[in-house]
């Protein structure tokens, strides 16, 4: 992911979940100098501290490392609004529940939209059991390009989720390629994941995809499945040259995805689908024949070894 978003010298980089900061930490080497500002946010008080510890130990000392909720209190504050950065990666966890308890003053109040002083959800409210879109729309109002891990149903779920992801197609025009991952590649989360890459200011409104996920694209482990270098190389040369690789990756049109009604789902645009040899029928039958032929032979022969066995 930090090889997709391509980080460069004088970007500020961001990390809204930051954890221990690996991800950060990729980025930060994947451009390459020294010239770039690190940012991060993350809410659990001792993961915060072994990522300050982290930033230490990789001599990155002027890191900036915010304890707390990113949602309900974000930190990335700059002149009274919502600090911008270059780029965004992030690895939020999947479809956190009650993500919008940090808003909610008593059990009776919905959260809405003007509960955010920063109006990050005027765009729509996902739903209180599933943070994903919540995190996405953070990063949206911050980013100039980002790439997000999360699970598939971001690309199909309907009600709420399925008029943000209209949005932020239709109006916005920020989702730039859908990345299908192999299931089991996360510690923890068995389930398959995606990779979603937005650019704000694209010159194109086609979407593209990649489906990452068969088998052949990445190494069965025993505990966890791995992407290799090649597999990892192959997404980012088709992602960069946009190139179409039967059962692999396709770019579809924004009224492609709009007859979809905004469905994402990878198999409505790449289609992996393998064609079963076809059953020759004669030659089946001539085989059927040849075993009924032999059939009565084979049994007397049978017979004839029981008797002698004694059987």
């Amino acid at each position: 992911m930090a090889k997709l978003v391509q980080p460069r010298e004088n970007d500020r980089i961001y990390d809204a979940t930051c954890g221990s900061s690996g991800l950060l930490l990729k980025a930060y080497h994947e451009a390459g100098t020294e010239k770039v500002a690190i940012y991060g946010q993350e809410r659990n008080t001792q993961t915060w501290a072994l990522c300050k510890m982290n930033m230490f130990l990789h001599n990155i000392t002027d890191a900036t490392i915010w304890q707390g909720d990113t949602l309900a209190n974000p930190q990335n504050i700059e002149n009274d609004k919502l600090m911008k950065f270059q780029v965004i990666v992030a690895n939020p966890p999947f479809s956190l529940d009650k993500w919008d308890s940090g808003f909610l003053p008593d059990a009776k109040t919905k959260m809405s939209a003007n509960l955010d002083p920063w109006k990050r959800f005027d765009w729509g409210i996902p739903p209180g059991s599933k943070g994903d879109y919540a995190f996405v729309m953070h990063m949206l109002h911050c980013a100039g390009r980002m790439g997000i891990v999360l699970p598939h149903g971001v690309l199909f779920r309907g009600a709420q989720e399925g008029k943000i992801r209209r949005t932020i197609i239709e109006n916005f025009n920020l989702l730039d390629a859908v990345i299908g991952l192999p299931a089991n590649l996360f510690f923890g989360a068995g389930i398959p994941a995606c990779i979603l890459i937005f650019k704000k200011n694209r010159l194109t409104r086609n979407v593209f995809f990649i489906d990452a996920s068969g088998e052949g694209n990445y190494e069965k482990g025993k505990n966890q499945n791995i992407l290799r270098k090649q597999d990892i190389d192959r997404i980012i040369g088709t992602y960069r040259e946009r190139k179409i690789i039967d059962k692999y990756s396709y770019e579809a049109t924004f009224e492609e995805i709009r007859e979809n009604d905004f469905n994402l789902n990878i198999p409505r645009y790449v289609d992996t689908f393998e064609e079963e040899e076809l059953v020759d029928i004669e030659a089946v039958k001539a085989e059927i024949t040849s075993i009924e032929t032999e059939l009565p032979e084979v049994r007397e022969q049978m017979d004839k070894y029981m008797k002698e066995l004694g059987i």
